[in-house]
């Protein structure tokens, strides 16, 4: 891993964006705004458009080992979104464990998804590229 530094910063910023977006959709007593529907689908929207956006500057450093890359940083960004949310969501939120993995915990699994198939593409790229 090239740089711990900003493996974690990125991965703290894929947890913030869409935090900081879901706020504006909630009124200061905290009910939502918008149909709840709605609101999980912009937000699986602004998720993956943060997760992608910094994956692609991740891997602009990465020159070799893509898979490795890609598993290890899908598997810390994922343990940083999930202890966030343990740590600030639930707590905020009241939702019981069962219910945050149910409606919002399983759909991190696309980070390490999105973060493994670049690196073997990646990987397959270089591959092609030397022979």
């Amino acid at each position: 891993m090239k740089s711990i530094g900003k493996a974690l910063l990125f991965g703290f910023l894929t947890w913030l964006v869409p935090f900081v977006v879901a706020i504006f959709f909630y009124t200061q007593e905290g009910q939502l705004r918008i149909d709840i529907f709605l609101f999980k689908s912009i937000m699986i929207v602004v998720g993956s458009v943060t997760g992608a956006f910094f994956l692609l500057l991740y891997f602009r450093k990465v020159t070799e080992y893509y898979c490795r890359e890609g598993i290890l940083i899908g598997l810390i960004w994922l343990a940083i979104n999930w202890a966030l949310d343990f740590g600030v969501l639930i707590p905020m939120s009241a939702m019981d464990v069962g219910t945050y993995v149910a409606q919002i915990g399983l759909r991190y699994l696309i980070i390490p998804v999105f973060s493994v198939t670049i690196g073997c593409a990646m990987s397959a790229q270089a591959d092609k590229a030397h022979h």
